[in-house]
């Protein structure tokens, strides 16, 4: 063997590298079973290794929502037709994303995916609890000291806070784009650090994985299959169901004609599980399929790309009442109201964030008192999850243009009601119209 050869550890060191970051974490939730069943309660020493990735994940949680929120309020426009439009935009996408996660609630109810697992935490949580009222939940989410609410954690309150923020940093204009340009920096960080932090999900996955399995044996794969079919089950009532209902009523529109017009972008959606890396598909689909016109599907479908995120409340309702029932703990109708808010506003700033589920997740457990260790349970079947609500989270892009449009005038409804060879006609024709408009205004000098 050649002395340049690299060794046998480093050539399984690059090899494991190379292997997907959500491959690499199934691995990762499979060997911890195994390892877990094997050692049975000596498996209790690997707990630390999970435990060092939970206090990871928190070391997150208050800089990356703050920095992340307040970038994107900032990027909303604030001009003429553009400020109506990102208001109906922001409006829907916040009301939707509320519905989604009450059907996960719904669903993670009737199904009961952690029901009777009894798994227990180190920690002491909701053990003497007082159930506020509706009144004093509503009062305390606004801080009367915003720099205590980010040393403590409180996460609500931060986010009403970094809203705020955002906002005022919008209407000073000019005075407000040097503090903007240092959030967007600090942003991109945290983004950074969140994809760093990410990389060290397989190894605390391993390690309570373990730990839960040498603790409870292999009684706790059923519930993880339930969680998995409750999702699926959530995101088909939301997206046949919801905006069906949605497009008929609001849009006066079929609901078929929609669906068929977004197959491609639905299939890019499942494949890749990136909003973001489907957004050229969506796009495409707005405007050959559906009949937007290109200047509505081009500011409503990124800005959809960064704040809706339908699939990943859902998620977060499912997951969160899988965690409270395994852990069993029983959360108030208080809790109910706070993880809807908590979700949903929380949903403005972190869907470009890589990992984006599981931080949302980890917000959700901090804001309720739920344990962290759930987080490392359902990285395991994270990224299952994650296809089917990335297929939410671009429906809803799709859907909230069409509606948008739709009350600006914006939609050809005939373009909209014709068949996919028809659609794409007209669509060359629509295009060769522009640039014959172009064309002309470039010759009379207009």
């Amino acid at each position: 063997m050649s002395k340049h050869a690299p060794s046998f550890p480093r050539r399984v060191w690059s090899r494991w590298m190379s292997v997907p970051l959500w491959l690499q974490i199934l691995i990762g939730m499979v060997l911890g079973i195994i390892a877990g069943v094997s050692l049975g309660e000596d498996a209790s020493y690997l707990k630390p290794i999970g435990t060092l990735f939970v206090n990871t994940i928190k070391m997150l949680i208050v800089p990356l929502v703050f920095c992340s929120l307040i970038v994107g309020v900032t990027s909303m426009q604030d001009t003429a037709k553009m400020g109506r439009i990102g208001f109906k935009s922001f409006a829907f996408y916040l009301g939707t994303t509320s519905i989604a996660i009450s059907i996960g609630l719904l669903v993670g109810n009737i199904m009961q995916p952690g029901a009777g697992l009894g798994l227990q935490t180190s920690e002491i949580i909701n053990e003497v609890k007082e159930v506020p009222t509706l009144m004093d939940t509503l009062i305390n989410i606004v801080p009367t000291n915003p720099v205590a609410a980010l040393a403590s954690g409180q996460i609500l309150q931060v986010i009403v806070f970094a809203v705020a923020l955002g906002i005022s940093l919008v209407l000073i204009g000019d005075h407000g784009k040097p503090a903007i340009r240092v959030f967007e920096s600090l942003a991109e960080a945290m983004f950074k650090l969140t994809d760093l932090v990410m990389k060290l999900a397989p190894y605390g996955v391993f390690g309570l994985m373990a730990w839960v399995a040498g603790e409870y044996g292999l009684d706790m794969l059923l519930p993880l299959i339930k969680v998995i079919v409750a999702v699926y089950i959530g995101c088909a009532l939301h997206i046949l169901g919801f905006y069906s209902l949605v497009l008929s009523v609001l849009g006066k529109l079929n609901p078929v004609q929609f669906f068929k017009g977004i197959g491609n972008a639905m299939a890019v959606a499942f494949t890749t599980s990136s909003s973001a890396g489907t957004l050229p598909a969506s796009m495409k689909c707005a405007s050959e399929n559906l009949g937007i016109n290109k200047k509505i599907s081009s500011f409503v479908l990124p800005l959809g790309t960064t704040i809706n995120m339908d699939g990943t409340a859902l998620y977060q309702g499912v997951t969160a009442l899988f965690v409270a029932q395994a852990f069993g703990i029983d959360l108030t109708w208080v809790d109910y109201i706070t993880i809807v808010l908590t979700a949903t506003l929380a949903s403005i700033g972190t869907a470009g964030v890589p990992g984006a589920g599981l931080v949302m997740l980890t917000l959700v457990l901090t804001t309720v008192g739920l344990p962290l260790e759930g987080v490392a349970i359902i990285a395991g079947i994270d990224r299952v999850l994650d296809m089917a609500r990335t297929v939410v989270n671009v429906s809803g892009d799709l859907v909230a243009t069409t509606i948008i449009a739709s009350s600006e005038d914006e939609l050809d409804v005939e373009h909209y009601n014709a068949d996919m060879e028809q659609s794409a006609i007209i669509a060359q024709h629509s295009e060769v119209d522009m640039q014959q408009k172009v064309e002309d205004n470039i010759r009379t000098g207009s």
